[in-house]
């Protein structure tokens, strides 16, 4: 995917068919916008091949969980994958079906397996041998039976940032490959639990299939296994982590992807599962803000705008690279800027050494804001929370309002 739905006209930056400089005057700045063409593109990139097979798409929602993204998905038909009970809260908000729902995470908590449970949710995405024995438990005190998957780690390297590469050894996640038909022989003799599938995710931003089909044929040894001691699997679930462009990566074809995968399944009676949520939102949402002062200094300039590390933390956190791109450029010269934020830390910035022709008071796009966003946004220094707006063609809906100051501190006391 790339800016398709965030282009120029008339020498102004648009979302769709709605001018951002509009958004800021009515919305103000800093703002997130998603564009619903973007969301509704790559959803039917990422499903085509997937027409006519038994197959569930489940949305990562930990990537953006605004509900009016999670609707726009539902009402595609999409499932949802979810690490908390909160989430699951907001699948059911946004009009999702409960039934659609995997159910991730390391660290389930006994209230939100129940509460799973009551919604009977698709599977449980188990990652442990206490956490089996814990579903096991839950479900038998509520009269249940819980569909479960394990989250396998194959170990193998997915090559991108440490930070978000989740199939080796050493990570949290998953259980290890070589204990898998161990504990699967556990499961089957459990009767609080039932043997749906298996799982695996080795990491996100990939650029490369490869370690994603090395991964897919450990998935598939391990299948046949299973097969071969009377442990039928149902469903095979991929995961996500394929990556987007932010810069000068090359993406890979979901279509392709997708037919590789069915090739090397073959005749094996499996429904397929997939858990994206970058690749589905990532390039169809920008954070908007405001230059506030162009301040030079000895070594470099810097750009100083009304959007911070607490608003995108991908940039501080991992060092990520966003495209930024004045909104109406300027007719002055463009100079090299470090684009950062008014948080009190030097790790504040959203883009260093930056081409801009801007002036003072001018507008910002960060690109491909779209994923882990909002979503990882926060109230340091005390500063509200982005406005959320969803472009539908020429019109700018607010799907989530500025926060006020007084609202961050509205459940705090002082003492007596």
């Amino acid at each position: 995917m790339n800016f398709d739905f965030f282009e120029p006209r008339d020498g102004q930056l648009h979302a769709e068919d709605v001018p951002l400089a509009r958004i800021a005057s009515e919305f103000g700045t800093p703002t997130y916008i998603y564009s619903k063409a973007a969301l509704t593109r790559a959803w039917y990139e990422f499903t085509a091949e997937l027409a006519g097979r038994d197959a569930l798409v489940c949305y990562a929602m930990k990537a953006n969980s605004n509900l009016a993204v999670l609707n726009t998905f539902a009402r595609l038909g999409a499932g949802f994958d979810i690490v908390s009970g909160g989430e699951l809260t907001r699948v059911i908000a946004a009009d999702g079906d409960p039934r659609k729902v995997i159910f991730s995470g390391v660290g389930k908590r006994v209230d939100e397996i129940a509460l799973a449970l009551h919604h009977d949710i698709h599977c449980f995405n188990v990652e442990s041998l206490p956490e089996l024995e814990r579903v096991n438990a839950v479900a038998q005190g509520l009269g249940k039976q819980a569909p479960i998957s394990f989250r396998v780690n194959p170990d193998v390297d997915a090559g991108t940032h440490p930070y978000i590469s989740t199939g080796l050894k050493e990570n949290k996640f998953g259980i290890e490959y070589g204990m898998a038909i161990a504990l699967y022989r556990k499961a089957a003799s459990m009767p609080g639990v039932r043997v749906a599938g298996i799982d695996c995710h080795i990491g996100s931003q990939l650029t490369d299939v490869a370690p994603l089909l090395q991964a897919l044929e450990r998935m598939l040894a391990l299948v046949d296994a299973l097969g071969a001691e009377g442990i039928p699997i149902h469903h095979l679930d991929l995961g996500g982590g394929l990556g987007i462009r932010y810069s000068g990566e090359t993406p890979p074809d979901p279509r392709a992807y997708m037919r590789e995968i069915i090739r090397r399944i073959g005749s094996r009676r499996l429904k397929l599962m997939f858990e994206p949520g970058r690749n589905l939102v990532g390039n169809a949402g920008i954070l908007l803000t405001r230059v506030e002062h162009l301040k030079t200094a000895s070594a470099k300039n810097f750009a100083v705008v009304d959007a911070a590390m607490n608003d995108l933390l991908r940039p501080s956190l991992y060092s990520a690279h966003h495209e930024i791109i004045a909104v109406s450029p300027s007719d002055v010269m463009p100079q090299r800027y470090d684009v950062v934020g008014p948080v009190c830390e030097s790790g504040d910035f959203i883009g260093k050494d930056r081409a801009l022709a801007i002036r003072e008071g001018e507008l910002l796009a960060v690109m491909s804001a779209g994923a882990y966003g909002m979503v990882m946004s926060s109230n340091y220094n005390t500063r509200p929370r982005a406005a959320e707006v969803m472009v539908d063609g020429a019109t700018p809906y607010l799907v989530r309002r500025r926060e006020s100051v007084a609202e961050l501190f509205a459940g705090e006391r002082i003492l007596p």
